[in-house]
């Protein structure tokens, strides 16, 4: 069997509330250049529209993306809009709310509670949508996550929003949320290269709750919005040899094998590297390999 053989099923399915979605999806921010946002190069938009074919056509089914995803000349939602509508039934749209950049990419002030709204409907106005499935609060440093969580779970009961996630939380945000509306999933930074004691809690609490956990950064590691970093520590490697595949493969196999209810979301704008992250989904390490690779993350932490 092949790379281009394996579809995103081999990694298995979870429910987003009532979604069920591939555990190994998309995640969009690579499609608008060579790093994120205003970093690196703008992508080429023929590749990027094929990586977004390539998905589906590998059957995945969960896209991440975001309306502050977008580089001098490309648009995360502009570009998916353009490849996938009309959308599949099956497909389901991870957005987030919270950040805000301005037309010339400058990062701004995050919204207030009252702003959020437009957020949701900037998305929906990009992604040519009348809902949007899933959206994520991005808490951005501020204590409690109350009263902007509060706004969208008012938005989701008027239909404009169908499931809400949360982003960039501890613990207790997670309570706080679930307190005025029910979340089916955590947005956090998490991966081999680094831990948070934290988030680690966060992942626990999720499992137990029938909550998606969905790790960004998995991949990039400490290289974060540049992308993957160069060097990979040598456990990783090793790991990698045994199975004849690359360090990527053997960070985002991990991930999934943090539990069930873990999702990932590899990045790319790269068809090729696209069929190599779906491919991943299907690779199983052996309980030593689980467990050298957890040595080598409490060591980073």
């Amino acid at each position: 069997m092949t790379s281009d053989t394996i579809t995103a099923q081999a990694a298995g399915t979870w429910n987003l509330g009532d979604l069920p979605v591939s555990r190994i999806g998309l995640g969009a921010m690579r499609l608008t250049g060579s790093a994120a946002f205003h970093l690196g190069t703008p992508s080429d938009r023929r590749r990027s529209i094929a990586v977004l074919h390539k998905a589906i056509e590998l059957g995945v089914n969960h896209i991440d993306t975001a309306a502050f995803y977008f580089s001098s000349l490309r648009s995360a939602n502009e570009l998916i809009n353009s490849a996938l509508s009309p959308y599949a039934d099956d497909l389901v749209i991870a957005t987030k709310v919270g950040p805000y950049r301005d037309n010339h990419g400058e990062w701004g002030t995050s919204a207030r509670p009252d702003q959020l709204r437009g957020h949701v409907e900037e998305n929906l106005r990009q992604l040519g949508r009348d809902h949007l499935d899933v959206v994520y609060l991005r808490r951005m440093r501020q204590d409690s996550i109350a009263e902007h969580f509060g706004a969208l779970a008012e938005l989701r009961e008027t239909g404009l929003i169908r499931h809400l996630g949360i982003s960039a939380v501890e613990p207790r945000h997670l309570a706080e949320a679930q307190a005025i509306a029910p979340v089916v999933c955590v947005q956090n930074p998490y991966g081999i290269a680094f831990a948070d004691p934290a988030t680690d809690e966060l992942l626990r609490l999720c499992g137990e709750q029938g909550i998606a956990f969905v790790p960004f950064y998995a991949v990039a590691g400490e290289g974060r919005d540049q992308g993957s970093a160069d060097s990979h520590e040598q456990e990783v490697l090793a790991v990698a040899r045994a199975h004849g595949a690359s360090p990527a493969h053997v960070r985002i196999a991990w991930t999934l094998q943090q539990g069930p209810h873990v999702l990932a979301i590899p990045g790319t704008g790269n068809p090729d590297h696209l069929v190599e992250n779906v491919a991943a989904g299907a690779l199983r390490l052996t309980e030593d390999e689980m467990e050298r690779l957890n040595t080598l993350r409490r060591k980073a932490g």
